[in-house]
């Protein structure tokens, strides 16, 4: 019954993104794959981190050809291009690109996969949706809300397969839970809880000044404006600076964040409030990012998502990268695939046996490759409004925090009202910070953000504190890297 249940969803959302724009709509139709054994040829966008995990993915796929590798550093693309090299024998035909501008114009070239900084992905994956290609982008969709929103606009006008790079949404397991959630099977969900506590360390102090040689800044930074190249940007720590990052609750949280809002009610689309409360603690330095938060927010329907960032590094500590499920019945359920369920009344936890869910066969690499060879949106595990609304859940926790007052940290830090859930968890946050890393009572600050109301239907803040909300609804662009108007897009 459940795989009746299950097929019968599938078609309703194939209809549903269809009838959501999720197709072409007569305007740039995307280029059909053709040629020889059906063969795909993409382009790999940013090649450092997840750069190489998508040529070492997508070299694994049949008839999949990387015909070009682009990085505005010359060192990087220069090192790539000799791993190509020797990983084919020296039978690589990839070109090396510093511009992805160049691979846009190329006819040839099917779809790209975006490894960029965050700051970049929105633009590459509109510009791509306009110039024809399918798109595979690395999390979070978005660097800030109102872009994501152009993103999904050039989606719906091009008809491109857009699949977000949250794996999990490739997982048989994780979506048969969430059916189980939704179809009766399961009591209903009353908080889905995603953790990204895993250990990081601070990234001192460094100088700005001129870039080196070998790296092109103006395409590096792109639609970020930012004064100056500071060393600590490049390769990666422009994770913790709000204008090229999302701090670790986008970064790896966004792959938690994901997956708490797939368990949400599936008529649900954005929260209408949220808050955070965290800090940067213990490393003193030139990070602005949080390395501890614990955020909440709340939907229209009553449920809510919770979640916990923990990276500062102390004896014990205790690295969790997961989701956990409180249900109304007061189950709870804990887990990655496979689940395990604490029942009302019980203190152990059982193992939880559910049928597999729909997705898109293959895994994220070979599923996108399915879609692009279907020619068909609706194949994407982890399409371009998904990938929306999972990253605005994100955005609007950080804006939160971003708001924030100092208050003296301590256990009564967090101000939750009558939420006793928030309470209970806000208080095992704070007690690890203060027992395990070490973080004396009134003697640090939280940063401690307002309750946000946020409007689901105008992806904009109302109500108290929305001056300075929607102040960070868009990023400020550099000529020639600007974001479109949905409108215009």
């Amino acid at each position: 019954m459940r795989n009746i249940i299950a097929a019968s969803r599938r078609r309703f959302l194939g209809g549903s993104i269809a009838a959501g724009g999720l197709v072409a709509t007569g305007a740039m139709v995307p280029r059909a794959v053709a040629g020889a054994n059906n063969r795909v040829r993409i382009a790999v966008l940013g090649l450092n981190g997840r750069g190489q995990a998508h040529i070492s993915g997508f070299l694994g796929q049949k008839d999949v050809e990387i015909a070009a590798v682009v990085d505005p550093d010359a060192n990087v693309l220069a090192r790539t291009l000799k791993v190509l090299e020797k990983r084919t024998e020296g039978k690589s035909k990839t070109k090396g690109v510093a511009d992805f501008r160049e691979v846009l114009d190329d006819p040839t070239i099917d779809a790209i996969t975006i490894a960029a900084p965050n700051h970049w992905h929105s633009l590459m994956t509109i510009m791509a949706a306009q110039a024809g290609k399918h798109v595979y982008v690395e999390k979070p969709l978005s660097h800030d809300i109102v872009e994501g929103r152009v993103a999904v606009a050039a989606q719906e006008k091009y008809g491109v397969v857009i699949q977000h790079g949250t794996q999990r949404r490739s997982d048989a397991g994780i979506a048969g839970l969430h059916e189980a959630l939704k179809d009766g099977t399961l009591p209903r969900l009353k908080i889905a809880y995603g953790y990204c506590c895993k250990p990081r360390n601070g990234i001192g102090f460094k100088e700005s000044g001129p870039p080196p040689a070998n790296l092109n800044w103006d395409l590096w930074k792109g639609p970020a404006v930012l004064e100056q190249y500071n060393p600590n940007f490049v390769p990666y720590n422009w994770h913790w600076f709000w204008k090229t990052g999302n701090g670790d609750l986008n970064n790896q949280g966004t792959h938690q964040l994901d997956v708490a809002r797939w368990a949400i009610d599936d008529d649900q689309t954005h929260p209408v409030k949220a808050m955070a409360i965290g800090g940067r603690f213990q490393w003193n330095d030139q990070g602005e990012t949080p390395n501890t938060m614990f955020a909440m927010a709340e939907y229209p329907n009553g449920q809510m998502v919770f979640f916990n960032v923990r990276n500062v590094n102390h004896k014990g500590y205790k690295h969790q990268v997961y989701n956990e499920y409180y249900l109304e019945d007061g189950s709870v359920i804990t887990g990655e695939s496979t689940y395990k369920i604490k029942r009302p009344g019980s203190d152990a936890f059982e193992p939880l046996e559910l049928e597999k869910g729909q997705v898109t066969p293959g895994g994220n690499w070979a599923s996108f490759i399915a879609a692009v060879r279907a020619n068909d949106p609706s194949m994407a595990n982890g399409n371009v409004i998904d990938a929306h609304y999972g990253c605005v859940l994100g955005h609007v926790m950080n804006n939160s925090y971003r708001l924030g007052e100092t208050v003296p940290f301590n256990a009564k830090a967090g101000r939750f009202g009558d939420n006793a859930d928030a309470a209970e968890h806000f208080a095992k946050l704070h007690e690890i910070m203060r027992d395990g890393v070490g973080i004396p009572e009134d003697a640090a600050n939280y940063q401690l953000g307002p309750t946000l109301s946020f409007d689901p239907a105008t992806e904009r803040f109302i109500g108290e504190h929305a001056e300075a909300a929607n102040r960070l609804l868009k990023d400020d662009n550099n000529p020639g890297f600007r974001v479109p108007n949905a409108s215009a897009v």
